[in-house]
């Protein structure tokens, strides 16, 4: 484990803040100990990254895309080391894993393609046409900083920084302690493909700590996790008047139609409901099915999902793997005792298994959960799925949008069409028809992020570079001012303009 210990050394730290120990999930087995950050270094690593990003900055954007490029085929050509490195962080079965590395892949290209395009200047019509010229900049907010949970280190905690550093920011990244040297890997594999130093670094600590001195430190704040703490970054950044985006949690649900072609919903509806062993914020925690399929389809599910197979190794010959910790995995027990002692039933799964490891739990799906339960509203963010049967798709959706979140949702049809119309009235901020979360995850162009009490702001596609940058119009008049005609008055001008709009409107002209 020497490789992992040589990277714990490239947090920004003095070393006055102690140290903490990282521990595979999987056995307990140390893998680094990690020197934390105090919030004195937060400080000073703001004031080192504002040097470095002006110099970042004054680079033309194809040559800050060109850094994402080479990232991409660096992150290709050595994987291995970094589904080593998720594995031993976090538990996760190896494909899980590879899902972050073809995410990131994705989004790197995709910005280094895409992103000088959406970033360049822009031109719109003025007031007055050919004479009125407008202009649309867009500035880099400065240093951002990005705090990302455990669950997707690489996803999370790279995916949102590279359209940050395309668009000509530094940032600071506060990965949860669990999982710092991903973050680690990460930033020094974007220093081989030539990000300057300074322009990223890696602090480390507590979220209340290092996450609270972060976003009283930089211009703007990128957050995922739980909406509680969401709640509190959103005010805190409020009270600075800086700008956040925010994904938070999800109480996601699928749905299964009359019509839906079962043996495909009920193959992707184990994916959607236990990747990463349920610790997946777009992941389903609510099955919904129409009552005319419902015991065809659990017949279905039900199989597969007994077959899933639990362990620990670094390859792929798991389906699941572990929880993040013994913390975490007493939360995912609490959530389903307290629905059986409510009367729910468990239709598969329901136990630990220490026989395995610590912290495995295997996947289980309930029926009949009462609406008290811990689990019928709370994101359980474990292998926990709950059933509910409905009369017909009014009452599916009436289903899906209650409760406070609104982060995703799939829906199953043999009517690609129909799907599409039920999807518009479903108040997630992505909505799947026919496959699940990861066809929209892995769409980059394409914007994701949550509604209600799910977050602020999207990621991917260009609102997710441009929520980076601070717009500016640049508005410049030629020949003729706007004053009021040849000292005629402003009766002149108004009666000019007036006519002006009604022409417009008449003729259906683009003006202004």
């Amino acid at each position: 484990m020497q490789r992992w210990r040589e990277l714990a050394g490239g947090v920004a730290s003095s070393g006055a803040a102690g140290t903490v120990v990282i521990h595979a999930p999987w056995t307990g087995q140390v893998l680094a100990e990690l020197a934390l950050s105090s919030p004195q270094d937060v400080v000073q690593a703001v004031d080192r990254a504002q040097g470095a990003q002006r110099d970042w900055a004054a680079r033309p954007v194809r040559e800050r895309a060109g850094v994402l490029l080479r990232l991409h085929d660096l992150l290709l050509r050595r994987q291995g080391e970094v589904l080593d490195l998720i594995q031993l962080e976090t538990g996760k079965a190896r494909t899980h894993a590879f899902d972050e590395v073809a995410h990131v892949a994705l989004v790197a290209r995709w910005y280094a393609r895409r992103g000088p395009g959406v970033l360049a200047e822009g031109r719109h019509a003025g007031l007055v046409p050919g004479l009125t010229q407008v202009r649309e900049v867009h500035h880099p907010r400065g240093v951002v900083g990005v705090i990302a949970p455990w669950n997707y280190p690489l996803s999370l905690g790279i995916g949102d920084v590279l359209p940050a550093l395309l668009a000509g920011n530094a940032v600071i990244v506060k990965p949860d302690q669990k999982t710092t040297l991903t973050a680690l890997w990460a930033a020094q594999l974007l220093r081989e493909a030539g990000l300057p130093d300074g322009a990223l670094q890696v602090v480390a600590g507590d979220g209340p700590g290092i996450g609270g001195a972060l976003v009283d430190a930089v211009d703007y704040v990128c957050f995922t996790g739980s909406t509680a703490v969401g709640r509190q970054v959103a005010q805190r950044a409020g009270g600075r008047l800086i700008g956040c985006s925010l994904e938070l949690g999800g109480k996601n649900a699928l749905y299964v139609s009359a019509d839906a072609p079962l043996d495909r919903a009920a193959e992707a509806a184990v994916r959607d409901s236990f990747a990463n062993a349920g610790q997946l914020c777009v992941s389903t925690e609510r099955l919904v099915l129409h009552a005319d399929i419902a015991e065809a389809f659990l017949d279905r599910f039900l199989g597969r999902v007994r077959r899933l197979r639990l362990g620990a190794a670094l390859d792929h010959s798991a389906d699941l793997g572990c929880l993040i910790s013994t913390e975490h995995l007493a939360r995912v027990a609490r959530h389903v005792d307290d629905a059986v002692e409510r009367g729910a039933r468990v239709l598969a799964g329901g136990r630990a298994r220490p026989d395995l490891g610590p912290t495995f739990y295997e996947p289980t799906v309930l029926a009949d959960v009462p609406p008290g339960a811990l689990c019928a509203a709370q994101e359980t963010f474990g292998p926990v799925i709950s059933v509910q049967v409905v009369p017909d798709d009014e009452a599916a959706v009436a289903v899906m949008n209650s409760g406070d979140y609104g982060l995703t949702a799939s829906i199953w049809t043999g009517e690609a069409a129909r799907g599409a119309r039920l999807a518009r009235r479903i108040a997630t901020g992505t909505v799947a028809v026919n496959e699940t979360y990861s066809v929209v995850f892995g769409s980059p162009a394409t914007t994701m992020g949550g509604r209600r009490a799910s977050g602020l702001g999207r990621r991917h596609g260009a609102a997710g570079v441009l929520r980076f940058t601070e717009p500016q119009s640049v508005v410049a008049q030629r020949l003729v001012g706007m004053g009021p005609l040849y000292g005629r008055g402003g009766e002149n001008l108004a009666a000019v303009f007036t006519r002006a709009l009604q022409v417009a409107r008449a003729a259906r002209l683009p003006w202004p």
